[in-house]
């Protein structure tokens, strides 16, 4: 890939990121009507994406996934935990949003 490519690439996939886990989280809030679900639960998405373990592995062999994991998670570049912070922020704003939008009195959310 052209390295003229890969700045517009990586600055799309953050935008994309933010945007999709925003409206996702906002959508979650409307049909839970809880602010802060998406917010809570995305990691736990994200690490369960990222490693190479089965998550039934996490329960029985407790003691050997949990390096596995932390040796995937080290083995992240920068740029991947950029875009993947960004689906993060874009979670825990619309939170912020759906906060904001009750206070001022829409009952809908």
């Amino acid at each position: 890939m052209s390295s003229q490519l890969i700045l517009p690439a990586f600055l799309v996939s953050i935008l994309l990121f933010a945007v999709l886990f925003f409206g996702l989280g906002f959508i979650i809030n409307m049909l839970i009507k809880t602010a802060w679900l998406p917010a809570i639960l995305y990691p736990v998405i994200i690490l369960l994406y990222i490693d190479d373990i089965s998550t039934l592995d996490y329960f029985t062999q407790f003691g050997s996934s949990m390096p596995a994991l932390g040796e995937k998670m080290a083995s992240l570049a920068p740029s991947d935990i950029t875009v993947l912070s960004a689906g993060w922020i874009g979670a825990i704003i619309s939170g912020i949003v759906m906060k904001m939008l009750r206070s001022r009195g829409y009952q809908m959310f």
